[in-house]
């Protein structure tokens, strides 16, 4: 192609991206690290195939977000200054599809009038499924919600209705999803109705089942652009691979060092195997990074080369080398929680402002511990992509059956916790109950079993009957419990934990670490106040979660999950939790699909650092409550990776609410880490002072012959307490060494 580019200034561009803009015919993969200045490249990309002719209907540019597309296109008209830019195709992947299948759905049995459906109506649609199938509602191992999850993992793999059991294990389980997911597919389509699972599903098996249909989108987008490749699903490769089947003018951008998302479908082989199906790739790495100082991307760089599934890049800039990267090695999550909020404190005062502040951790329960302490020093700060630990609603859920059993008397806790979880008690029976109880001048809770003697819910009546006698049944059995005890019984009696459960999905999980992080909670606050009562609990519970009071403006501490934090940057952030089982996760570790899902946590770790542009701070806690235990972990692997020059340790010489003395100096590295704080980090032999895992004990020694479930058989190599579990090291001819957690790992013995 020949043109002027006369709106491309290629003087702010480097010779890598400007490559990248040039490099326009054939397949392109563009390795564009964290902060290259990938979007700056993409949109002059377009422009340059616009000024040399390409018509703007034959280009299509897919982002993941709506924010992402409209940025794009805003920056696409600006740079071109041509209303024809505005003709080109820039949207998400569910956008792009429901425009081809608006166009050609009569060709897959649907009215081009097709509804989308949301998660509201799949879970209706799923729920007269049930019943037509005879499946028990009241069945908390088969539910709607976590059929809905499953059969929408299915579809991201392409696997149809007809294909289901060829794909599965063929358990009881899987024939009965087998029939709830046709039959969920044929109410579907009677209701000339898709889901949001099936927009991409449709758009690929469209592709694929009428050629003539095919062709034509194969000539309308000559030139196709796809952003953040690294985290497309099975369906989403597919169904790229099928648009640029015959020009094979595709230019794929994405980091595999920032894929994130294996937990939710991404597949990072997408990706790293772009070259084996294109093999006349051009490959263009952005390796100039315009964000950090280059000791915050040496640090990254020496993280993330420890992963061996990812393209062998590095990061630089030109930037200045910036600080030594600080670290804080705490006693506990209180500590962890208060050092951070002092380190923000201190830098206020010396002309920072709160938003240059991010707090980035591994899992949302984290936040609780960190929030209070902003709390107490009156620290403004957002929760960005979750909700503030006590106003998530399984905390308020959990938080109101408390409340009911301290006071009866309160309707509002009363009201939200009636039908939840379900027990078919729905608003018009509420709404009954409350004349009825405004009639008589009592409390909403003392006017149910008058209702019940005046017969005023009718067949309803059991339902009450069933949630009265619950409150009453716990009112009776935690009279004499502590607080945390309480909970935990409350959780567990009321169906709440049990639901959660059989959800089986992300979210799910996410509300049950809340739940045990609200356990441990009052556990510690019983450690701390020597009260064990639930009125005094509710008390400290209602001081520490009134945080409405504080500013909401822009100028804020920000705290985030590493999930939520991907793409965005701070000029100062606080990495918290850096510790075994915590970050890496205690799934990744005892995971058997090798060390794959470690990588992954490796990956949030990098991602984490590059969120940060001149300051950085890494932190870790020597004990922290996880359900209602103090554990002892071990501090993060990825620490470790950092070299020791790059990292000043943090004294501490400050005690806890015991009176205990906290470690004079944190050390650099795991072995010195390991003695000061009592902790193991792969020992050969047992730790006197790691507390022995409980109730449970090894059928084999190092030395022994075991055989793992994906394995084989393979020769025990070494043992290591690891909290309540043990981790067990086993060396596999040919796979070489993978790690296990004992409990979980079905590891056999096997008789020599």
């Amino acid at each position: 192609m020949e043109g002027n580019n006369k709106m491309i200034d290629f003087e702010k561009l480097n010779p890598m991206q400007k490559k990248a803009v040039l490099q326009q015919d054939g397949p392109v993969l563009i390795l564009a690290g964290a902060g290259s200045g990938k979007t700056g490249a993409l949109t002059s990309r377009v422009a340059a195939l616009l000024e040399n002719g390409v018509r703007p209907w034959s280009i299509l540019a897919i982002t993941f977000t709506n924010k992402a597309a409209k940025e794009m296109r805003d920056r696409i008209t600006a740079l071109v200054n041509d209303e024809s830019a505005k003709d080109v195709w820039v949207s998400t992947f569910h956008s792009a599809c429901v425009r081809i299948l608006r166009r050609e759905a009569v060709k897959i049995g649907f009215d081009r009038n097709f509804s989308i459906y949301d998660p509201d109506d799949c879970a209706r649609v799923m729920k007269d499924v049930f019943s037509k199938l005879n499946l028990n509602l009241a069945d908390k191992t088969f539910t709607i919600k976590g059929a809905l999850a499953e059969i929408g993992r299915t579809k991201d793999e392409m696997i149809s209705p007809s294909d289901f059991l060829k794909k599965r294990d063929g358990g009881e389980r899987d024939e009965k999803l087998s029939l709830v997911y046709r039959e969920y597919q044929s109410r579907l389509r009677q209701n000339n109705a898709l889901d949001f699972d099936d927009i991409i599903f449709y758009t690929v098996r469209l592709f694929e089942q009428n050629h003539e249909v095919l062709e034509y989108y194969q000539e309308k987008f000559k030139y196709i652009m796809v952003d953040e490749y690294q985290d497309t699903n099975t369906g989403q490769y597919e169904l790229v691979k099928l648009l640029a089947g015959k020009y094979k003018n595709l230019c794929v951008v994405g980091d595999d060092d920032q894929s994130i998302y294996g937990w939710r479908g991404a597949n990072i082989r997408n990706i790293l195997d772009f070259e084996k199906d294109f093999p006349d790739a051009v490959v263009i790495k952005l390796e100039q990074n315009y964000r950090s100082t280059q000791t915050i991307l040496d640090a990254a760089n020496n993280v993330i080369k420890n992963n061996s599934e990812r393209k062998d890049k590095a990061l630089w800039t030109e930037n200045e080398k910036g600080g030594i990267i600080k670290a804080y090695c705490a006693d506990n999550e209180y500590d962890e929680g208060r050092f951070i909020a002092k380190t923000i404190d201190e830098a206020i005062e010396n002309g920072r402002e709160y938003k240059d502040f991010a707090i980035l951790y591994r899992t949302n329960a984290q936040s609780r511990a960190l929030e209070e302490q902003l709390i107490r020093k009156e620290i403004p700060y957002r929760l960005c992509g979750g909700i503030r630990f006590y106003d998530r609603k399984e905390i308020r859920d959990i938080h109101s059956y408390l409340k009911i059993l301290s006071n009866p008397n309160d309707d509002v806790a009363v009201k939200r916790i009636i039908n939840t979880p379900k027990r078919g008690i729905g608003d018009t029976s509420v709404e009954k109950l409350n004349q009825y109880a405004a009639e008589k001048e009592i409390s909403f809770y003392s006017a149910i079993p008058l209702a019940l003697g005046d017969g005023l819910f009718g067949r309803n009546a059991k339902s009450f009957e069933s949630f009265y006698e619950l409150v009453e049944r716990l009112k009776k059995e935690t009279s004499d419990m502590t607080s945390q005890q309480i909970i935990e019984e409350t959780a567990k009696l009321s169906g709440y934990i049990n639901m959660l459960e059989n959800e089986g999905t992300e979210e799910a999980k996410t509300r049950l670490e809340n739940i045990d992080e609200l356990v441990s909670k009052a556990s510690e606050y019983i450690s701390s106040t020597g009260d064990i009562s639930l009125d005094g609990f509710l008390q400290e519970v209602a001081l520490v979660a009134d945080v409405d009071s504080y500013s909401e403006n822009e100028n804020t501490v920000v705290l985030m999950t590493l999930h939520s934090a991907k793409g965005l940057e701070f000029p100062c952030v606080f990495i918290a939790g850096l510790e075994e089982g915590l970050f890496p996760s205690h799934r990744s570790m005892m995971s058997l699909d090798g060390d794959h899902e470690l990588q992954e946590e490796r990956r949030l770790c990098y991602v984490g650092i590059t969120r940060a542009r001149e300051e950085l701070w890494l932190t870790f806690a020597k004990t922290r409550m996880q359900h209602g235990e103090m554990k002892y972990n071990r501090p993060s692997r990825f620490l470790d990776e950092i070299p020791n020059d790059m990292i000043k340790w943090i004294k501490n010489e400050r005690t806890n609410s015991f009176g205990i003395p906290f470690a004079s100096a944190a050390p650099k590295k795991f072995s010195s880490i390991a003695a000061s704080s009592g902790l193991s980090y792969g020992l050969k032999k047992p730790d006197a002072n790691i507390p022995a895992p409980k109730d449970f004990e090894l059928s084999f020694v190092v030395g022994d012959k075991v055989r793992a479930p994906k394995y084989g058989i393979g020769t025990v190599k070494n043992i290591a307490p690891a909290g309540a579990d043990f981790e067990v090291e086993v060396s596999f001819t040919g796979k070489g060494n993978k790690k296990f957690m004992a409990r979980l790992s079905k590891l056999i013995k096997i008789e020599q």
